[in-house]
């Protein structure tokens, strides 16, 4: 699943250039901070843990439908740990190696501030692809689920087609543990009932590049 969302990712970015009216290139790079989650359902039924921050990064194609409005296609990426405890038959704790990547379109809202600052912000929707790099036995590779997100920022144009981002965002995935990462003791995997939603806000920043004319 996710080969297939980043290969359409991928060739419609490369389909977009060829149209390069209006277009514009997005790179981002910047700091996402720890969350945690849990479940609490019964004493033979918990589950809670820690998504470690770290570095994110990202690209971006965006078309300019109008001169204070954009629509941009996002691919973030994160490479994590995520400390959990749980009970199967026990108490235990386990380390997951964690891969997260997010595809997302969003719509953005363009505010000149000077002639060189443009304020910006929107809001996000697609998935949220956790990849389990090092599953035991009975345990999911990966698991996909419904993400969304918003951001505020600003492009620092530093010439007519090159400029610097600030952006600060927060990111969401629903049902992302619980519902589908499960665990186990190296047999068949002992679910836990309920959901976690995580919620990552980041701190960054980035470049702009205006395709076209």
């Amino acid at each position: 699943m996710k080969r297939i969302l980043l290969a359409l990712f991928i060739t419609t970015c490369f389909a977009s250039v060829n149209y390069a009216q209006g277009l514009r290139l997005n790179g981002y790079a910047g700091y996402v901070f720890d969350d945690q989650f849990d479940n609490y359902y019964s004493f033979d039924s918990y589950l809670r843990g820690t998504i470690k921050g770290g570095l994110q990064w990202g690209i971006g194609l965006e078309y300019m439908v109008h001169p204070e409005y954009g629509v941009e296609l996002m691919y973030y990426r994160q490479d994590t740990e995520a400390p959990i405890s749980y009970y199967s038959g026990g108490d235990r704790d386990k380390t997951l190696e964690l891969g997260i990547n997010y595809i997302l379109l969003g719509g953005v809202r363009y505010m000149p501030l000077s002639d060189m600052i443009e304020g910006y912000g929107g809001l996000m929707a697609g998935v949220a692809i956790y990849d389990n790099k090092f599953p035991e036995k009975g345990e999911p590779n990966s698991v996909t689920k419904f993400a969304w997100g918003l951001r505020l920022g600003a492009n620092i144009w530093l010439s007519d087609r090159i400029g610097l981002k600030l952006q600060t965002q927060l990111l969401s995935a629903v049902q992302a543990f619980g519902g589908g990462f499960y665990f186990g003791s190296g047999g068949g995997g002992v679910g836990v009932t309920g959901y976690s939603t995580l919620w990552q806000f980041g701190l960054g920043g980035g470049i702009v590049i205006k395709v076209g004319s």
